[in-house]
């Protein structure tokens, strides 16, 4: 998931290389250690047999440095404290595919929705990552699934003097989000067909975050020429799909409601000033790419 500040490509695996994931171990402990541990058996059980790595943090290593660094001294005590951005094999998916299934070439400037119960959206200048939500880790940016998204650091300082640095992380990361808004549903198409008031809210909030963080977005990009929404909620959720477009209407946003209802891959109406896709995410096939394409260029 996570390579850092050094590993920002596809890499064929090493013992350097191996160490270095291992060093990005506090900017990932939920996910790294797993991932090396598997690299290591493997490694071990077939020590010739080549293996191969993409980082779900790459794709934004084109972030400028104003939108990646922290208002933050420089310090020993500040060291690796920074934006990084997740979903970057998503996004890479997104971008590798959307123009075979437009037939049309990539949009210069691409706002992508990527909607699951992680969430984050993308900033793309002409295929590059300008900006995200995701920051130092996935629990910034979009109210998520468990995650509470964006939230004032000294209100984390005070759940911390309240309740521990533990139980804090376990609320934020698994009890927060969709989950602590609706009173015990994360899954979005539970809230969808739950009638109750709270459900409503949690569902109001996740629109609501995701249009005013993609106003942003549009700004880092200085205007917008097409939406792209992939990840299960982007690609399923229909009525959260219409609820974010309606939301960005003052930016030329028409969407046609029946290519919606229909699930088509353009929603766009005729009129719209913005194309508007429903992309499928494909990260496995990106992976897939990156290794063939280091195991051909030997």
């Amino acid at each position: 998931v996570h390579g850092g500040r050094k590993l920002t490509a596809p890499v064929r695996l090493t013992p350097d290389i191996r160490v270095e994931i291992g060093n990005c171990t506090p900017l990932a402990p939920l996910h790294n250690p797993h991932n090396l541990a598997a690299i290591n058996t493997l490694a071990e059980l077939a020590p010739d047999l080549p293996q191969y790595a993409s980082f779900d943090t790459s794709f934004h290593a084109s972030n400028p440095e104003v939108a990646t660094r922290y208002a933050i001294p420089r310090m020993i005590e500040t060291k690796g404290i920074r934006r990084y951005g997740f979903h970057g094999l998503s996004f890479s998916s997104l971008v590798r595919q959307l123009p075979h299934i437009s037939g049309e070439k990539l949009p210069s400037r691409l706002l992508a929705f990527h909607l699951g119960n992680g969430a984050s959206l993308c900033a793309i200048k002409n295929g590059q990552s300008v900006a995200t939500t995701m920051g130092y880790s996935p629990l910034d940016g979009l109210t998520m699934g468990t995650r509470s998204g964006g939230i004032d650091a000294n209100a984390v300082l005070r759940l911390v003097e309240d309740n521990g640095l533990e139980r804090t992380k376990a609320i934020l990361n698994h009890e927060s989000g969709l989950l602590g808004l609706s009173g015990g549903k994360s899954d979005m198409r539970n809230l969808m067909l739950d009638p109750s008031a709270d459900s409503a809210f949690a569902i109001e909030h996740f629109c609501y975050w995701s249009l005013r963080h993609a106003g942003s977005l549009v700004a880092a990009m200085e205007g917008l020429d097409a939406i792209a929404f992939t990840g299960g909620i982007g690609e399923n959720a229909l009525g959260v799909r219409a609820r974010i477009l309606r939301g960005l209407e003052w930016a030329g946003v028409q969407m046609n409601p029946d290519a919606n209802h229909s699930h088509k891959p353009r929603l766009q109406a005729e009129s719209s000033k913005v194309s508007i896709w429903v992309i499928p995410a494909r990260e496995e096939e990106t992976i897939a790419a990156d290794a063939l394409a280091l195991i051909q260029a030997q």
